[in-house]
């Protein structure tokens, strides 16, 4: 798809996704979760660039066992009572080769910053909406998450979102 993004503010649509999975168990088991509360926003320039947030609601992840997810906002993992937000801060994001978008930007997790790249697809465009699709893995290490009772929680963790914004205005 070739397509021109329409230069102007953009706002992220709720039915946008941001999800996780991780495997645990000695590799045996794949724990799945999404944030049920995503915001953020994004400005495409005249020339064609992007820059923006998205923005998690820690509290708001849910893996479909309460007990789990209790654990998962507590101070072992995401600390949700003293980080109550992940943010992703865009740096730039620019549309290469037809559908690919290089995104580059900076992941703060438990107030850690660390500069995350990674190219997205752009599988939706008009004039007033547009939908990437992003898969990276994260090092939870890295951010302070080195909770592993047993070692069995091994590898990186794979973030997938589908983001949907809607254009708010011209430029």
């Amino acid at each position: 798809m070739t397509v021109a993004v329409e230069t102007g503010t953009w706002q992220l649509d709720p039915a946008t996704t941001v999800a996780l999975r991780h495997k645990t168990f000695w590799g045996l088991v794949t724990v799945k979760g999404a944030f049920a509360a995503v915001t953020g926003n994004g400005e495409v320039r005249p020339d064609g660039s992007a820059v923006g947030t998205i923005t998690l609601d820690v509290a708001s992840l849910d893996t479909r066992n309460a007990k789990r997810d209790e654990h998962l906002r507590s101070a072992d993992f995401f600390d949700a009572a003293n980080h109550p937000e992940i943010t992703f801060s865009v740096r730039s994001a620019e549309l290469r080769d037809g559908d690919s978008v290089h995104v580059v930007g900076q992941l703060t997790v438990r107030g850690i910053s660390r500069p995350k790249s990674f190219t997205a697809r752009l599988v939706g465009a008009d004039a007033d909406a547009l939908t990437l699709d992003a898969e990276f893995t994260v090092d939870r290490d890295q951010f302070g998450m080195g909770w592993n009772q047993a070692g069995m929680i091994r590898g990186l963790t794979t973030v997938a979102a589908t983001l949907r914004f809607t254009r708010t205005t011209a430029a």
